[in-house]
């Protein structure tokens, strides 16, 4: 196949419209078409490389004003075998909080109980115990109302919630709370890694590399926005260091377990609610990319991966969407991530994106010879596969250099990502978890209706007659011809009391 052909079925993949406007636009408006999706898509990835590559984490102070007895760290789980999480608890207990908080569901607390008190025994790095292990329970399984159990009860200064399959480093306590120094820091997240497995089957090893791909990509956009403007799209809920006068006030709690979407409750993207939530009143947030404070945690090494990722896509579609168009702070706060992050979200589809590229390039040049289109082309090529599709999967083919076998794969799941994204945007709606036994336990409540507005909230007729009155202050009759309290004692849909003051202050109930 030669050049010109190949330019053909790229312009094919891209779509029929593109080969339509190849036979009616001139080179000029190919160019036009080339640099406004080249700069859209590789201006941010250049900053942002220059961005990640001068990050500086916030040092650890010499005197600082936390420590780790100003640290309760929060975890929800519904783990359906308790003694898995052991390693990880003890992990967190090895850092020396001052408390750990665990929530479950009402019919496995005796067991988490049971795993609580045998974790008492587990010495931290110095050579002190954590005794102090609270366990609580809500009635159903849901990530939002477990954690709103815990933080009324959080006595310390800062609060960490963390999921129930991390591992922490003997270090991260020092490090995540560095950069609460500044009084105006909201909330710290950290840098994280995958888990490697190091045998199985070829598949199982890349399905586990492509989570590790994942959170790899992750690591770089977080610490590359945060360095320019101080933004990210969410602050990730598989461990992060809060203010606790922030998530035990009135109006978070409020908001925490009460978030509309459309016309529901929202009950799932707790980690995206407590960003904007940070964002639109104005709090700093910050990331510690240290080794000392690097996180590792679990995802799934099979195809189950997938349904991780488009829960992750619906979360970004429910929560950008919000940011962007409902709640606006970003626009103003958060510029370069708002470009960056939020937009990109509705504009990034690769196996659109890529094709037309290169298509684009071919047609702006076909006025130039035969040899320095070739040259154009090629090189846009080398760029695209070569560059932007490695760039920020350095540092894990740095740490293991084997995995570079892993790139093709890489590549081809980044366009078939394209068709999980639009699967997501039509299924906002669905909240599964789906990659877990014991995760959709409760789904239903994650999305629900919003509750019809009682009849006595809605707003008094203009002429007064439906204001509550004295019972000598009703008309004689009512529109229609019919008494106010006629009318009251006629819809029997009426759920909640409608109460008659008499002058004399007693009540009854019609």
């Amino acid at each position: 196949m030669n050049d010109a052909a190949f330019a053909e079925l790229l312009a094919g993949i891209a779509g029929r419209a593109i080969v339509r406007l190849r036979h009616s636009s001139s080179p000029t408006v190919w160019a036009c078409v080339f640099w406004v999706l080249w700069i859209h898509r590789y201006l941010r990835l250049l900053v942002h490389c220059v961005s990640h590559w001068t990050y500086k984490s916030k040092p650890k102070p010499e005197n600082p004003s936390y420590t780790s007895k100003d640290v309760t760290v929060v975890i929800p789980t519904i783990h359906n075998d308790f003694e898995e999480l052991r390693p990880s608890l003890e992990s967190i207990l090895r850092c020396d909080p001052a408390e750990l908080i665990l929530v479950t569901t009402d019919p496995k607390r005796a067991d988490l109980e049971k795993l609580s008190e045998s974790l008492r025994k587990v010495e931290s790095t110095t050579g002190g115990r954590c005794n102090r292990i609270r366990v609580f329970s809500t009635r159903i399984a849901n990530k939002r109302l477990q954690v709103r159990e815990a933080l009324p009860q959080v006595e310390t200064e800062i609060t960490i919630m963390a999921d129930d399959d991390v591992t922490w480093p003997p270090t991260m306590i020092p490090w995540i709370l560095a950069p609460f120094e500044d009084k105006d820091m909201g909330a710290v997240g950290t840098c994280q890694r995958a888990k490697r497995e190091r045998s199985g089957s070829w598949a199982f090893c890349m399905w586990n590399w492509l989570g590790q791909a994942y959170i790899e990509r992750r690591n770089f956009e977080i610490s590359a926005t945060h360095n320019i403007d101080g933004g990210t799209s969410c602050m990730s809920g598989r461990t992060g260091a809060y203010r606790s006068e922030i998530l035990k006030s009135h109006d978070f709690l409020d908001g925490f377990i009460n978030e509309k979407w459309r016309r529901w409750i929202l009950n799932a993207d707790d980690d995206n609610f407590v960003t904007r939530w940070l964002v639109n009143h104005k709090y700093k947030t910050w990331i510690q990319y240290e080794p000392e404070c690097e996180l590792e945690t679990t995802l799934e090494n099979n195809h189950k991966f997938l349904y991780q990722c488009t829960r992750w896509a619906r979360s970004n579609w429910r929560s950008n969407w919000t940011s962007l168009v409902q709640e606006r702070t970003v626009w103003r706060q958060q510029p370069w991530c708002t470009y960056a992050l939020h937009i990109a979200t509705f504009t990034s589809l690769a196996f659109v994106v890529d094709p037309l590229l290169l298509a684009s390039c071919w047609y702006a040049t076909s006025e130039w010879e035969l040899y320095q289109r070739r040259w154009a082309f090629w090189c846009l090529f080398v760029f695209i596969f070569a560059f932007t599709k490695t760039v920020k999967l350095i540092g894990l083919w740095r740490r293991h250099p084997v995995d570079i076998i892993f790139l093709p794969v890489s590549i081809l799941f980044g366009y078939f990502h394209g068709l999980i994204k639009l699967y997501a945007l039509l299924t906002l709606n669905m909240t599964s978890w789906g990659s877990r036994a014991d995760g959709d336990a409760d789904n239903d409540k994650r999305l629900q209706n919003l509750l019809p507005q009682a009849d006595v909230l809605q707003n008094p007729d203009r002429d007064g007659t439906w204001l509550v009155r004295y019972n000598d202050e009703y008309p004689a009759v009512d529109r229609g011809g019919v008494t106010r309290a006629q009318s009251l004692r006629s819809k029997p849909s009426v759920r909640t009391s409608v109460v008659e003051v008499f002058p004399d202050r007693k009540k009854r109930s019609v």
